[in-house]
């Protein structure tokens, strides 16, 4: 079975909310590669409205690269979950609607993981229903005071820590698994 898998930049304050406004000064050459594996261990993206609407402006006027970021990102077929979307119109997209049992049939195909970037009101959603496998953070050493958090007030959870790597930067890049209530 697949896993569903959401990947993280994340400040010491909570924050994953508009990372390309805090986040660039800590990518090196260690967590693009990290990256890299993330990217070739999955074949499908999951995503929550807003993160689409951002990455369906964004990336398909990228050009490719040897990082391999833009084709991956234009190529790989990607899942919408969002109740206030129409349609998707970015190459390889699918509106799932806002039924979480269709992240439940993906989970059950074959292929490899499916990755969340970003979400993280999707995130929260899949965390509560039990669909998600794993927790991937790279948390940054910097404090960004506001924006959005991964949890909010009153959110509880436990996780269990699978892996983790400390980048040159002070990024920490940590692996959970949700721990079964």
């Amino acid at each position: 079975m697949r896993k569903a898998i959401a990947a993280l930049f994340v400040s010491l304050d909570g924050v994953v909310g508009s990372p390309e406004k805090w986040h660039l000064p800590y990518f090196n050459d260690e967590m693009g590669a990290a990256i890299g594996e993330s990217m070739a261990e999955s074949d499908a993206l999951l995503m929550g409205r807003v993160n689409y609407e951002e990455w369906a402006e964004y990336w398909p006027n990228q050009s490719s690269d040897e990082s391999g970021f833009a084709d991956y990102m234009n190529n790989t077929p990607k899942y919408v979950v969002s109740t206030t979307l129409d349609d998707v119109e970015w190459n390889n997209s699918k509106l799932l609607g806002g039924d979480l049992s269709e992240v439940a049939k993906l989970k059950r195909e074959p292929g490899k993981d499916i990755t969340i970037n970003g979400s993280p009101t999707l995130v929260r959603s899949l965390i509560r229903e039990g669909l998600l496998d794993e927790l991937r953070l790279m948390i940054h050493p910097v404090v960004v005071g506001e924006g959005k958090r991964l949890f909010e007030d009153g959110e509880q959870g436990a996780f269990e820590l699978a892996d983790s790597k400390t980048f040159d930067t002070g990024v920490v890049y940590t692996i959970y698994k949700p721990v079964a209530s």
